[in-house]
């Protein structure tokens, strides 16, 4: 254990003292496997440690939260990537990351227990893969869980207090592995390993991810055979909407109410912690205002009674609202928003084909198995509130109770008949009533960083209209691409944009190297369309900023604080993953990796060209790249 000051170069905080550990020693506890129920056939840490791994594998498990089960790693595995910022979140020694025990700890060669002996003891911390269903392009998909990962322990920092649950990534098949192998190829993991630390590095709300292993003599069929890797990824929790969801189609009232009571005790803090039941200090409450529902109806009325059941209903959307909102003023596309693929915290979770968009296009998907667009960027908040509706769903029955929620006879019963139908409009009105709660968060947020993305110290009614959507559809309609254009706009003064024919030339700056597509149409008429929004956006910063040039400096370095230089492209994700898988190198990965932890910055001390030939333009053929599930 060593004391050191450390600072967090993704958040741009100030250097404090920091506690930090080997991986061995990093206060531990099993607060899932503690507080909810195991699978019957290994109800212990002994009983699965005891059991043949191979014994391990696929099968339907019922009642149950998760099952003990423990990696199978590869033979042989090469430890290539660690996460900076991650060490430092986990309060993890940076000294300890060359040794066996963290190798090992990552790889899934060892298995970290607080029994010093062989035998893990009943009541130790050992692994389990979580139990969870889920709405797959919107239809039900049955069992489905943790079919290649397999959490390690949690860990909590002291500095910090938090608590993260550790899990590996394609250690091996586990009960909910189906027909799969339980493993992970290394270009999948190369892009889950960046893309978690540079969402984190950009603030929007994200699963971890603290190392990358390789097993580059395996051969894991997806597509052609490839390589094996494992990433060691962490969260607060990797409780999901579908784990919810499996619980409410088998009836398990039991065990959705057990897996409530625990987000509600164990993620969020408490009961006292979760909104209030009319009004929250932390989440935008617009249920005054939601139609059809009377200011003195939400906290008198049976029909709008919220109980606590109720109020984490609304915190979890809440939080979803501001994850997705985030998604798109920074213009990441998920690919796969299945309710498993939701999480009960609001982190983006589960990468698969994912993508930042390059041009602007709304309907753009990463995803090329997602022929009808379900997932496409402009269809995110729309799917997240549809996911969300279907957590309603699984807690309808707790929402709807309203004050008889802990009734004996409710609780060990069920639902009288005759207090069916009150308690069926309590649940959808409040489902509903949340809806626009969830609108609104949404807008406030999505709003919030998209004034900072312009460099405006206020938001005003005309805004969404006059700045965002207008730029947008000139985005849109000129193939220009998004994130560029923002960097590009913290470099623009005022003084350069003042006259009409300053701003047909300085329009220039937001074309590609190559110039204007040829859907595009004429130059001359998208210069144009260019400076006129950038005469709108010009007012805009004199009536927040005044037309001093002595207040440019501080909006342009509070612009670039917000708007990165880098974000990991498609494109050059499939670089890295050439060059470590083909070629064998190493210290590209660590390079990019520096990049996407620090996105804001100008230079990040590596190879110059390299680095802005990565910031620079997408190549024309490789824009709007779409990849499979597997990748």
């Amino acid at each position: 254990m060593t004391s050191h000051l450390s600072s967090n170069g993704s958040n741009g905080t100030a250097a404090h003292s920091t506690q930090t550990f080997a991986i061995r020693a990093l206060p531990k506890s099993n607060t899932f496997t503690s507080n909810l129920p195991p699978d019957d056939l290994y109800p212990t840490p002994q009983s699965s440690h005891s059991a043949e791994r191979q014994k391990l594998g696929p099968r339907l498990v019922k009642s149950a939260a998760y099952t003990y089960v423990r990696p199978d790693p590869f033979p042989k595995s090469e430890l290539i990537g660690v996460s900076k910022a991650a060490l430092h979140d986990l309060a993890i020694d940076p000294a300890s990351v060359e040794t066996d025990d963290f190798k090992d700890t990552v790889s899934g060669r060892g298995i970290i227990t607080l029994n010093p002996g062989t035998e893990p003891k009943d009541d130790d911390i050992y692994p389990w893969a979580q139990c969870y269903g889920g709405y797959q392009f919107g239809s039900w998909a049955g069992q489905l869980g943790d079919g290649r990962a397999i959490s390690l322990f949690e860990a909590t920092n002291p500095s910090t207090n938090a608590r993260y649950e550790l899990q590996l990534k394609g250690a091996g098949k586990t009960p909910y592995s189906r027909f799969a192998d339980g493993r992970a190829v290394l270009r999948s993991s190369i892009r889950e390993f960046i893309v978690s630390e540079a969402l984190h590095a950009l603030k929007i709300p994200t699963t971890r991810a603290l190392s990358l292993t390789v097993a580059p003599e395996a051969r894991v069929r997806r597509e052609t055979v490839e390589p094996g890797a494992i990433v060691a990824r962490f969260a607060q929790s990797w409780l999901r909407l579908g784990t919810f969801d499996l619980a409410r189609s088998r009836g398990d009232r039991a065990l959705v109410r057990k897996l409530a009571d625990y987000a509600a005790l164990h993620i969020f803090g408490g009961w006292d912690q979760l909104p209030g039941a009319s009004k929250s200090k932390e989440d935008a409450d617009v249920l005054s205002s939601a139609p059809g529902l009377p200011k003195d109806q939400h906290e008198g009325s049976a029909e709008h009674q919220q109980n606590r059941y109720a109020r984490l209903y609304r915190h979890v959307a809440c939080l979803n609202a501001r994850m997705v909102a985030s998604w798109q003023a920074y213009a990441f596309t998920n690919g796969v928003l299945n309710t498993d693929n939701t999480s009960i915290m609001g982190l983006s979770i589960d990468f698969g084909p994912f993508a930042f968009l390059d041009n602007f296009d709304p309907n753009y998907t990463p995803n090329h198995d997602d022929h009808s667009n379900r997932y496409a960027y402009k269809n995110q908040p729309s799917i997240i509130w549809w996911n969300l509706v279907r957590l309603g769903e699984a807690l309808g029955e707790l929402i709807g109770a309203g004050d008889r929620v802990d009734d004996p006879e409710f609780v060990e019963k069920g639902v009288r008949e005759d207090f069916a139908p009150e308690l069926i409009k309590r649940a959808e009105t409040l489902i509903d009533a949340t809806g626009e709660e969830y609108r609104g968060v949404f807008m406030a947020e999505y709003k919030r960083l998209m004034t900072l993305r312009l460099g405006l110290k206020t938001s005003t009614e005309g805004d969404f209209k006059e700045l965002y959507s207008e730029l947008l559809d000139t985005l849109e309609a000129l193939e220009l691409d998004f994130n560029h254009t923002f960097r590009r706009l913290s470099s623009l003064t005022i003084a350069q944009i003042e006259s009409e024919e300053q701003r047909k030339e300085m329009a220039g700056l937001f074309f590609h190297h190559e110039g204007l597509s040829p859907l595009a149409g004429d130059e001359q008429a998208a210069r144009t369309r260019i400076a006129n929004w950038l005469s709108k956006y010009r007012e805009r910063v004199v009536g927040d900023w005044g037309a001093k040039s002595t207040a440019e400096e501080e909006r342009l370095i509070g612009m670039k604080a917000v708007n990165p230089k880098f974000i990991p492209r498609s494109w050059v994700l499939d670089e890295i993953i050439e060059r470590v898988e083909k070629k064998g190198e190493r210290e590209v990965l660590e390079r990019v990796m520096e990049m996407a932890l620090n996105p804001f910055a100008e230079s990040w001390g590596g190879d110059a060209a390299e680095e802005e030939r990565w910031c620079g333009d997408v190549p024309r053929y490789q824009r709007a790249m779409q990849c499979s599930c597997s990748s």
